[in-house]
């Protein structure tokens, strides 16, 4: 748990850190550090969020790639521009075949489609009755930028497209780059091949854009109507014949011996390559599965970059030292001799836990190989003992929190297990535990006030300008403006942030409370239950909340922890007083259904028993897509039972007939989806 808070608190700084830089870049073209400080940071942001999957709500799109700027006009894309997940080694790729075997309830092999990522710039094309009439960037995924006459301008790219059968509007996905031998051509200008790429395609005036020798290889597809094709090998050889460039090494291949053999024969040869690749990208080939599959909110599932090797390091720990998280978690940090890791000066790696430093016997003094893979924080992998000088000693790991008082280790009601991190429980009461909270409530996922962030949180807490929630809606101004650094103009922009942060939603406004076990996933469908802010304000009262827990138990996705975990929030005091005067600053939305129109709307819907021809994970998605919402537990509630072929819950399925819940075999629920 420290890990994950550590994680989290870092990847909302990095996506921060992000969005000033992308703002200096793309907005105003006066860059304050190197496209190479610039491309680390944006794959830290994409590595954490890719080795992490409680970041569940990347907004990737917003904080990876070029944001649209005043320069262009903006123009939507007709299907999300979404980002990729990352593996990192054969473990991360199996975990990737077997959910897509779980979702799609199949056991058999399935065809995956591989092709070199490239380091470029992506782009998308649309082409209307065959005539190329748009070319956008990425932008922020859902929105990019008008830079068809500078798209124009590389040589490849069809202006019309001549064949047979070609669909009425067709979307092509490219990746657009420079060759490194072009680019020795032109270096004095740019920093890097994707410096160079993203900044003709930027210019002003395309004669300017072809003067600058661009490539491009398109590797996907977003709207085609109609779609004729079957799978994704059909569809590059397809636009290969109708004269679009596509990659030479792309390749099919079925299992995870032949995905492992694919990525070290790429591996080996890649710096033989005239263009930079990170890794390669695995599809799932059949675009009816594909389309099974879906989208999680950022990600495709049916798609990932297996990324090249992490990069490793040997420095000297000069301290350890502890810090305290939005939940009381005592997390241990190395202090580490600075060194540079992938491009970055590394000077902090995380210990993770008493457990780890135990195991791996971490000492002050010690000689360490550290590593930056999935984790944006380097970590230490092993300890060089031959190098220990005598007299090292243990790390004793303090049992007391910063703020002075015990801490615990629980008991894991799943495993009966002690834990492996410490806990402060004070909450609130505890300095070090309240000021983080403080940079939860303000971050992007949360209230997203731009300009209040962990740095200014610390400065105004140790001002006493904050100290609770409600006190970010009365900061005094005047006072801010006698501090160095801040103006005017930056005093007014951060008044505005916290103005309009007031108005929020109700599953946003549940997620920035902080309640441990509570994400962003638990905090949607909370705010599905409770409606609107009358209702969740019951949880104040120990009657009430009795039981609203009882009914929340019914939830799918909210389990035994989640529910102790609002119960122990809630039946502190002070929590309920912090809570309450935070409210009172807020304007929340209540909860709005996403789809009113779908086959099940209003209707609550449980399965038991397992399908012969998809997931639960699937119909469960199918449910909630067509406006539906899926149960755990059976109750008067529950509308439909789908009784599985494969060993279904007999009691499961006498407590429906007893409540007159409808029941439906596995044929019937075929039949009203209509497959």
């Amino acid at each position: 748990m420290v890990q994950k808070l550590e994680i989290i608190n870092l990847y909302k700084k990095k996506l921060n850190l992000l969005k000033k830089h992308d703002k200096l870049y793309f907005d105003q073209d006066k860059p304050v550090i190197s496209d190479a400080k610039y491309d680390n940071l944006k794959k830290e942001v994409l590595d954490l969020e890719a080795k992490n999957k409680f970041l569940k709500k990347l907004n990737l799109s917003r904080s990876v790639g070029s944001p649209p700027s005043n320069k262009f006009k903006k123009i939507k894309h007709l299907k999300p521009m979404l980002s990729l997940s990352n593996a990192f080694d054969i473990k991360d790729m199996n975990d990737f075949i077997s959910k897509i075997g779980n979702f799609l309830n199949n056991k058999k092999d399935i065809d995956f489609f591989s092709e070199p990522k490239i380091d470029g710039i992506s782009a998308t094309l649309i082409y209307e009755d065959g005539v190329l009439t748009k070319g956008l960037s990425r932008g922020d995924g859902t929105t990019g930028e008008d830079i068809l006459e500078n798209l124009k301008t590389i040589n490849r790219i069809p202006k019309k497209i001549k064949g047979k059968n070609i669909p009425s509007l067709l979307e092509v996905r490219a990746e657009v780059y420079i060759g490194k031998k072009d680019f020795e051509k032109i270096r004095g200008s740019f920093a890097n091949p994707r410096n160079a790429a993203g900044g003709s395609l930027r210019q002003k005036d395309s004669k300017e854009t072809s003067k600058i020798p661009l490539k491009y290889f398109a590797y996907g597809f977003g709207a085609v109507e109609p779609m004729i094709f079957k799978t994704q090998s059909e569809f590059l050889e397809k636009i290969n014949y109708w004269g679009f460039s596509t990659n030479p090494l792309i390749k099919k291949v079925q299992n995870l011996n032949e995905i492992e053999k694919r990525y070290s024969y790429i591996d080996s040869i890649r710096s033989s390559l005239d263009y930079d690749i990170d890794g390669l990208v695995f599809k799932v080939n059949d675009l009816k599965l594909q389309s099974r599959l879906g989208n999680t909110s950022t990600f495709p599932r049916w798609a990932i970059a297996y990324k090249f090797s992490a990069e490793k390091a040997v420095t000297k720990i000069k301290d350890i030292v502890i810090q305290v998280g939005r939940t009381g978690a005592i997390t241990p940090v190395a202090k580490v001799e600075p060194v540079t890791v992938g491009g970055v000066v590394v000077s902090n790696a995380t210990l993770h836990n008493e457990d780890e430093i135990n195991r791996k016997d971490i000492r002050v003094g010690d000689i360490v190989l550290i590593q930056r893979a999935g984790d944006v924080i380097p970590q230490v992998v092993s300890v060089d003992v031959s190098k220990r000088k005598n007299g090292s000693k243990k790390f004793i790991f303090p049992d007391k929190c910063l703020c002075g008082s015990d801490t615990y280790k629980e008991i894991n009601k799943s495993t009966k297990k002690q834990d492996a991190v410490r806990r402060c429980t004070r909450g609130y009461e505890c300095d070090y535990t309240a000021k983080e909270k403080l940079k939860h409530i303000v971050s992007k996922d949360a209230l997203n006030i731009d300009g209040l962030g962990k740095k200014v949180i610390d400065q105004f807490w140790d001002l006493s300008f904050i100290r609770k929630p409600s006190d970010i809606f009365k900061l005094d101004y005047e006072k801010i403006k006698t501090l160095e650094g801040w103006g005017n103009l930056s005093i007014d922009n951060l008044r505005k942030a916290i103005d309009k942060s007031k108005n929020i939603d109700l599953d946003r406004f549940i997620f920035s409370i902080g309640i441990r076990h509570i994400g962003q996933e638990n905090a949607k469908i909370l705010s599905g239950f409770f409606k609107n802010i009358s209702n969740f304000s019951n949880l104040f009262n120990e009657t009430d909340r009795e039981e609203i827990l009882k009914n929340l138990a019914e939830l799918d996705g909210i389990g035994e922890t989640q529910i102790d975990s609002i119960n122990n929030f809630f039946s502190k005091k002070v929590n309920i007083e912090i809570v309450k005067k935070y409210i009172e600053k807020l304007n929340i939305n209540e909860f709005k259904e996403k789809n009113k129109r779908g086959k099940f709307v209003n209707q609550s819907i449980m399965f038991t028993g397992g399908f012969e021809r998809m997931s639960r994970s699937e119909a469960k998605s199918i449910v909630e897509v067509n406006g539906g919402k899926v149960l755990s537990s059976v109750s008067k509630k529950l509308n439909i039972l789908v009784v599985g072929n494969s060993k279904p819950t007999k009691k499961k399925i006498e407590s429906a007939k007893k409540l007159n819940v409808k029941i439906i075999k596995e044929g019937d629920w075929y039949k009203i989806l209509n497959i």
